[in-house]
C-alpha cells in the first residue's frame, strides 16, 4: 500500500524535483554514516571498525618506526577524526597507559602505533559510533641499554636518538668506551624483551660493519636491550690494527696501568702511554702524554729497555679478558726488525702484562740487531778505572765490545798492561764474576775473546810489570829518603851556625 502510494507520488511530481529528493535523500544517508553517535542511539548498529591507513608525517622517526613498541616516557599525537576536542599530545605514563579523554587510561605498553591505535579504537567504540583513530610518535623516549662483555665500560646507558633516527648498535659502544682488543666483533649478541614476556636474541656481525660499511649490520636498539660483546678465542694481530682504528675501539691513548717483567733493565708495574722513550738503561722512559696507543715497544722502553740477551722471538703479553680468563699473545720482535711487519709491535690495554724470556745462545750479530734497536736504551754505563787516560764512569752504546770500551775512556796510558783486562759483571742473583782477557783491537764480538759489555759492568786495567817494579822501588825510596831526611836534620842546624 505505502509502496502504491509512494510510487503514486512521485509519478505526479516533475522529472526535476523527483531527482533532487533522491540526492537529497542520498547526502543525508552519508552524512549519517560520517556522524559518530553515543551508545544508545538505535538509528544505526555498532559495528567493528579497521582504522584507516595512517598519513606519513614528518614527526614519524624513519628508522624502523614499523617495529617501535610504545613505553613509558614516549609522546605521542592522537587525532580522531571529526571530533577535534579528543584530539591532541599525550605521553604514555608510567604504568605504560595513556590517559585520554572520556574512556580515561588505556594500556599501550609494548604494542606498535598500529595496534596502539585498535587499541584506543576499540575502546572508544564502547562510547562513539565508528570511532577513527590516528596516532603519531612525535617525541620517542629515551633507551635504557644494557652493555656488557668486551667493552671498556660496562653497565646500563640511557641514549637518545638522533634527529629521526634512534641509537644504533654502534652508538651504545662507543658510549661505553668502546670495544677492547679482546673483542668478537662477529658474533655481537642483542637480547630483546618481547611483549608477550620472553626475549629475542639477535647476532650482529660488526666485522662486516668495518670491512664493508654496510648499514644494515649496525641495527638500530630497542629500549630494554641488552647488548654482549663476546670475548675471542684466539688473538689476530692484523684484525687487532684494525679494530683499534675504528670509532668505537676503546681508547688507549690514555696512560695504561700495565706490568714489564722479564729480561728488561727495571722490570716492574708502569704507567704507559704512547710516547714513551728511555735513553739510559736502567732509566726509566718518559711518559710525555699522548693520543698515540700504547704498544709493547713502548712498555720495554718504560721499563729501562731490553736486555742484550733477551728473546724477542717469544715475549708474550698476558691480557686479563672480562670472560676472567687469561689469554696469551705471542709476540715475535724479531720479525719487526728484520721484515718491518708493525702488526707485531700490538697494541696494550689496561691490566696487561709484557713477559720477555732469557735468550740461550744468541748469535753475536743477533745480539747487536737487538742492542741497536729503537726499544733498546741509546747507552748502558760501564766504570773503566785503572790505566786508562780517563778512568770512571763512561756512557756507551748497548752492543759495545770489551776494547771499545777501553777506547772509550782515553785507551791505556804508559803505565798499562795492554794484554789483558780483568771484567768484574754483577750477576742477576746477586753474585759477582771476575775473569781476566786478552785485548785485542782487531778482535770482533766474541763472548770468550771480546764479549759485549753489560750495564755496570766495571772494567779494571793492571799495571805493566815495569810499572809496578818503579811503584815497588818509589815505595821503598821514599820513606827510606824521609828517614835520612830526619838523621841529617841535626848536622844541618849545626851547619847553619
Amino acid at each position: 500500500m505505502g509502496s502504491k502510494m509512494t510510487s503514486q507520488f512521485c509519478k505526479s511530481l516533475p522529472v526535476a524535483s523527483y531527482l533532487s529528493l533522491l540526492l537529497a535523500g542520498s547526502l543525508a544517508t552519508t552524512a549519517a554514516a560520517q556522524v559518530p553517535l553515543l551508545q544508545g542511539d538505535i538509528t544505526s548498529p555498532l559495528v567493528p571498525l579497521t582504522p584507516l591507513p595512517r598519513p606519513t608525517s614528518s614527526s614519524v622517526p624513519t628508522a624502523n618506526s614499523d617495529d617501535y613498541t610504545l613505553g613509558p616516557g614516549d609522546q605521542v599525537r592522537m587525532e580522531v577524526f571529526r571530533i577535534s576536542e579528543y584530539s591532541g599530545s599525550y605521553e604514555v605514563l608510567i604504568n605504560g597507559s595513556l590517559s585520554l579523554p572520556m574512556i580515561g587510561q588505556v594500556s599501550v605498553v609494548g604494542l606498535t602505533l598500529e595496534q596502539a591505535e585498535l587499541a584506543i579504537s576499540q575502546a572508544y567504540a564502547q562510547r562513539l559510533r565508528r570511532p577513527i583513530v590516528n596516532l603519531f610518535l612525535t617525541s620517542p623516549r629515551p633507551l635504557r641499554i644494557g652493555i656488557a662483555g668486551e667493552v671498556s665500560k660496562p653497565g646500563a646507558y640511557i641514549l637518545s636518538r638522533e634527529g629521526t633516527q634512534f641509537p644504533s648498535l654502534i652508538t651504545a659502544l662507543e658510549a661505553a668506551g668502546g670495544v677492547t682488543q679482546s673483542a668478537d666483533l662477529r658474533q655481537v649478541s642483542i637480547q630483546r624483551p618481547l611483549v608477550g614476556g620472553g626475549r629475542q636474541t639477535i647476532v650482529a656481525n660488526l666485522w662486516q660493519f668495518l670491512e664493508t660499511g654496510d648499514l644494515q649490520y649496525n641495527m638500530a636498539l630497542r629500549d630494554g636491550d641488552t647488548v654482549f660483546i663476546p670475548t675471542q678465542t684466539s688473538f689476530n694481530s692484523r684484525e687487532a690494527l684494525q679494530l683499534a682504528a675504528a670509532s668505537f675501539s676503546a681508547d688507549e691513548g690514555r696512560p695504561l696501568n700495565i706490568a714489564v717483567v722479564g729480561e728488561v733493565f727495571r722490570p716492574g708495574p708502569y704507567t704507559v702511554t704512547g710516547t714513551a722513550r728511555t735513553g739510559e738503561a736502567g732509566v726509566p722512559g718518559g711518559s710525555a702524554g699522548s693520543n698515540v696507543p700504547p704498544t709493547v715497544t713502548r712498555a720495554i722502553q718504560v721499563a729501562g729497555g731490553i736486555k742484550p740477551e733477551a728473546n724477542i722471538r717469544n715475549i708474550e703479553v698476558r691480557r686479563r679478558t672480562r670472560n676472567g680468563q687469561e689469554q696469551v699473545i705471542a709476540v715475535d720482535l724479531w720479525e719487526l726488525l728484520v721484515a718491518g711487519d708493525i702488526t707485531e709491535d700490538i697494541i696494550l690495554q689496561e691490566g696487561d702484562t709484557v713477559h720477555i724470556p732469557l735468550a740461550a745462545g744468541l748469535p753475536p750479530e743477533e745480539i747487536t740487531a737487538i742492542a741497536a734497536a729503537s726499544f733498546s736504551p741509546d747507552t748502558i754505563r760501564i766504570n773503566v778505572v785503572g790505566e786508562v787516560v780517563s778512568p770512571g764512569m763512561i756512557e756507551v752504546p748497548p752492543n759495545t765490545p770489551l776494547s771499545q770500551g777501553v777506547l772509550a775512556a782515553g785507551g791505556f796510558n804508559n803505565r798499562a798492561n795492554n794484554g789483558t783486562v780483568e771484567l768484574i759483571r754483577l750477576n742477576p742473583n746477586g753474585t759477582a764474576t771476575r775473569s781476566t782477557l786478552p785485548v785485542d783491537f782487531a778482535e770482533g764480538i766474541d763472548e770468550t775473546m771480546n764479549p759485549l759489555l753489560r750495564n755496570n759492568d766495571i772494567v779494571i786495567v793492571q799495571r805493566s810489570a815495569t810499572a809496578a817494579l818503579a811503584d815497588g822501588l818509589d815505595n821503598l825510596i821514599v820513606p827510606l829518603g824521609r828517614a835520612l831526611s830526619l838523621f841529617t836534620l841535626p848536622f844541618n842546624l849545626f851547619n847553619q851556625f
